[in-house]
């Protein structure tokens, strides 16, 4: 049992970047999703604007999440902040158009079910902020 432990933990360290996104981006697709839904389903809002309010309160929440729990990007810096929120919130535009190209497509176009078409855009996305997170926007700097 203390080997098991113990190789978890190594495989933990190893990987620890690439888990803690994957829950991150899980949290963070569920919290997308939930604001989808809400605001189409419930509240009545076209697929494509909910898309947005679910973007913007998504790129919130994914921005803190990574920022402390998988790119561990310490600073707190005025300079540092505002350059972090601006080209993180620059990549989630391009993923947001990413996303709402897959979703008139595949939605207004093809008429597939709008949830479904909304999972398959967020892993779509995941991968895409994934890559532009790690080296573009949390990239750490040579000492």
């Amino acid at each position: 049992m203390k080997k098991i432990i113990e190789l978890t933990k190594t495989l933990f360290n190893k990987y620890k970047e690439i888990i803690m996104y994957g829950i991150m981006g899980v949290l963070t697709t569920i919290v997308n999703i939930i604001v989808f839904a809400i605001c189409e389903k419930i509240i009545g809002i076209n697929a494509l604007v909910s898309n947005v309010i679910a973007w913007i309160v998504s790129v919130i929440f994914a921005y803190i999440t990574n920022k402390l729990f998988v790119f561990e990007s310490k600073s707190f810096k005025k300079e540092i902040l505002i350059k972090e929120i601006i080209s993180f919130t620059s990549a989630r535009i391009f993923s947001l158009l990413l996303e709402e190209v897959i979703i008139y497509v595949m939605i207004d176009i093809m008429n597939i079910n709008s949830l479904i078409v909304k999972v398959f855009s967020n892993i779509v996305v995941i991968v895409v902020n994934y890559i532009l997170s790690k080296l573009v926007i949390f990239k750490k700097k040579d000492k």
